[in-house]
């Protein structure tokens, strides 16, 4: 199922989530299974149904690593069932030096300003790879999406490293 066809939108790594929140809560209303409770058995089925496409449509396009990955599908490139890993060697050293910085966190006497310096480098980083994603998805050239797969796999890593950066955050100051 095509999810920016769902919510009217054109294909693009750069959506409005605003807009994409409001035509979720019209075509929520639209089909909401209430509406069809004296319906027959077949019309309530697909009203669930659709109520689910809806919702994982929303789950899909509201975040940016899974909105990439549904627009690499749409154009033939299925990323989820892969086993590629990045082979970028400046980002693999530069993956040892956050997972060593994030170990010193425990360690370090100004673990404030440690947690405030990775906050920071995550997301330029981050911020970069979306900007390099965004062009590299509106092509639909084989190359351009094999890159802009490599670019996806690195916000998962991104995404995951954050997560232990607010991990430790959270038993520094529990």
């Amino acid at each position: 199922m095509n999810y920016f066809e769902l919510f009217s939108f054109t294909p693009s790594y750069e959506i409005d989530t605003a807009l994409l929140a409001e035509r979720y809560r019209e075509l929520q209303r639209a089909v909401h299974p209430d509406k069809f409770a004296n319906s027959s058995e077949q019309d309530k089925r697909i009203a669930v149904q659709r109520t689910a496409q809806i919702n994982d449509g929303f789950s899909t396009l509201k975040n940016p690593i899974t909105r990439a990955e549904h627009i690499l599908v749409l154009n033939g490139f299925d990323l989820l069932h892969e086993s590629t890993t990045v082979k970028d060697t400046h980002f693999l050293m530069q993956q040892m030096e956050w997972r060593e910085a994030l170990e010193d966190i425990a360690h370090s006497s100004e673990p404030d300003e440690l947690i405030a310096e990775l906050h920071e480098s995550f997301s330029v980083y981050a911020r970069e790879i979306e900007q390099n994603l965004a062009q590299l998805l509106q092509s639909d050239a084989e190359e351009e999406q094999s890159e802009a797969a490599d670019l996806i796999r690195k916000l998962k890593f991104m995404a995951k490293l954050q997560i232990e950066l607010e991990r430790a955050e959270d038993v520094l100051f529990d």
